[in-house]
């Protein structure tokens, strides 16, 4: 299954006092790339928050921090669905420096509606992730 990549620049103040990427950081940067891949497919959030009073929210965060970045590095957000389900879709996002492997995440995205409860996925949005031809 072919990824969403999404690039990143490591800036001074995505670092802590040893010079590295501060962990809460990757939780952002993948956020980026979950933005990004949703824009590509055609979905504004913003219209099916005014329109149709849904959002989506990250409902699980499964992370593994395996190498740091620095400053200044160049990297790449990879996301790629795992499983998709009328209730919610599972994404797999790497983050990567060249071909280092420096961070993993499961995400788990539910939608809600205007008062906070659980809704299923809009069937445009299921239907554009099944015809994207990266599998996205």
């Amino acid at each position: 299954m072919d990824a969403h990549v999404f690039p990143v620049r490591v800036y001074y103040e995505d670092t802590d006092f040893a010079g590295i990427v501060y962990y809460a950081n990757y939780l952002k940067f993948i956020e980026r790339g979950r933005s990004e891949w949703v824009r590509e497919l055609g979905v504004d959030q913003v219209a099916l928050k005014n329109d149709r009073g849904m959002v989506f929210a990250v409902r699980r965060v499964v992370a593994d921090y395996l190498q740091p970045a620095k400053f200044d590095d160049q990297l790449m957000v990879q996301t790629a669905v795992s499983t998709l389900s009328p209730a919610r879709v599972v994404l797999d996002q790497t983050v990567l420096r060249d071909d280092q492997v420096l961070f993993t995440a499961q995400v788990t995205l539910v939608a809600l509606d205007v008062a906070g409860r659980p809704t299923r996925l809009p069937e445009e949005f299921r239907r554009k992730i099944a015809d994207t031809p990266t599998n996205l």
